[in-house]
């Protein structure tokens, strides 16, 4: 592997392309701490330090925006509106008839949906610019993070539109910068954003650990705790990887075929069906969806009449309660699912066999093909909600033994963290074997 790397950084080209990914992740991590003027750091911080499902969803986007949040800058939200943005489409594009037909135009329908998603990209950013702001006041006694933000009274409307201008500028601007990565750089842009914010929390994690270690107990103790969230960072490494590359290959025949005079023979290859078709989307989905009602409740706290059932509700959607990490588990496990069965009609690769001549040797095409193969992404499916369940849940696995979420790497974190390393590594493999050198992945 260090040869490759010797490889890659000789090739002008190639050293070109990592240079400025790097330089470019660079200007993200300096515009990501340009603050909102007005914020309360004292209030921020507790927050974010806390052990709720707010604090934890929080946190999340902290994770999505690359570190930004941690101290409210104007890129908190990040590339995160952009990605549900995507996830939107992604659900519409079977419904709606106008944006199926663009999605089978090719390139010039592909580009289409990615402006539209720009689009929608915008009013998502200022909506979650104004609701992150009020959701901080969650869990904090009401104490705002931002002085003067909302719409009453006159004098604070100002000052809230420039804070939303500012927060939906710094989204597009990175989801700019990442498509400048992609575009002419190494790897998924909006990825390796998300990626380097990742890295850079991991210090500050292993402080906070060591800390907590030696107040409690002597230097010694510092360094086995120290060990054993390394220890449990290479096990959940391992099996990230081990399930994010797991596939079922189902054999696929190809008769012979004519092509104006030539006739080709028949081959035999396989369709690679992953056991985790749905990525990290699922956890997005099943942190959101939990946190909704918190966020709900919090409006009807001083209540007379919803005021006990608000708090309830809080409680239980906060991480207050012990309910919470099943209920967390069984979501993910859920969207899994869903968007599993979703992305496998998207795919529609009954229809795309038959028009290319293939079939499953024992299976009839057409609708046998099709039941045959969604019967397969069940089967499998179930062990990628399972791991995407457990990886959810493994915080408070954690908290259960050695009393703390904190980890070193935040579990969806690691996960999108070997995501990014595996998909860099192809494409610099990919093109170190257009020169003939030797790549990453054997």
């Amino acid at each position: 592997m260090i040869q490759a790397v010797r490889n890659a950084m000789t090739l002008p080209d190639l050293r070109r392309k990592l240079l400025y990914t790097l330089l470019i992740l660079i200007v993200y991590r300096l515009a990501s701490h340009v603050p909102v003027p007005g914020v309360n750091q004292e209030v921020l911080q507790q927050v974010l330090g806390g052990q709720g499902g707010v604090s934890q969803f929080l946190n999340f986007i902290d994770l999505l925006s690359g570190g930004a949040m941690a101290n409210f800058s104007v890129m908190a939200s990040g590339v995160s509106p952009y990605i549900n943005a995507s996830i939107i489409f992604t659900l519409l594009v079977p419904i709606i008839p106008q944006l199926e037909r663009l999605s089978e135009e090719g390139e010039a329908g592909r580009r289409k949906i990615n402006q539209l998603q720009y689009y929608i990209t915008i009013p998502l950013a200022m909506l979650q610019a104004f609701g992150q702001a009020r959701i901080f006041s969650a869990g904090t006694g009401g104490q705002p993070i931002l002085s003067n933000f909302g719409f009453t009274p006159a004098e604070n409307i100002l000052p809230t539109i420039s804070v939303l201008v500012a927060m939906t500028a710094g989204t597009m601007f990175a989801v700019w910068l990442g498509d400048l990565i992609s575009e002419q750089g190494i790897g998924n842009g909006l990825s390796l954003i998300i990626f380097s914010g990742i890295v850079a929390r991991m210090p500050q994690n292993l402080l906070n650990i060591w800390t907590r270690a030696t107040v409690e107990g002597a230097i010694g103790s510092g360094v086995l705790m120290v060990g054993v969230f390394l220890l449990i960072m290479l096990i959940t490494m391992f099996v990230i990887v081990v399930i994010q590359e797991a596939e079922r290959r189902v054999p696929v025949q190809y008769g012979k075929r004519v092509r104006g005079i030539k006739m080709y023979q028949g081959s035999s290859t396989h369709i690679p069906l992953r056991i985790n078709t749905a990525g990290m989307i699922p956890l997005i989905f099943a942190q959101s969806i939990l946190t909704f009602p918190a966020v709900v409740a919090q409006f009807f706290i001083n209540s007379e009449r919803m005021g006990d059932l608000a708090l309830k509700v809080m409680n239980i959607f906060t991480g207050q309660s012990a309910w919470y990490g099943p209920l967390q588990f069984l979501a993910v496990v859920g969207f899994t699912y869903f968007y599993t069965d979703v992305m496998v009609q998207q795919q529609d690769l009954p229809g795309v066999l038959k028009r290319q001549g293939g079939f499953i040797p024992g299976v009839r095409p057409g609708k046998r093909t099709e039941d045959y193969i969604n019967s397969i992404y069940r089967r499998i499916t179930l062990v990628g909600a399972l791991f995407l369940g457990g990886i959810a849940s493994l915080p408070y696995i954690v908290d259960l033994f050695l009393g703390t979420q904190v980890l070193l790497i935040n579990s969806v974190g690691l996960l999108i963290a070997v995501g990014v390393i595996l998909d860099t590594m192809r494409q610099l493999e990919a093109q170190l074997l257009m020169r003939h050198y030797e790549g990453f992945i054997k």
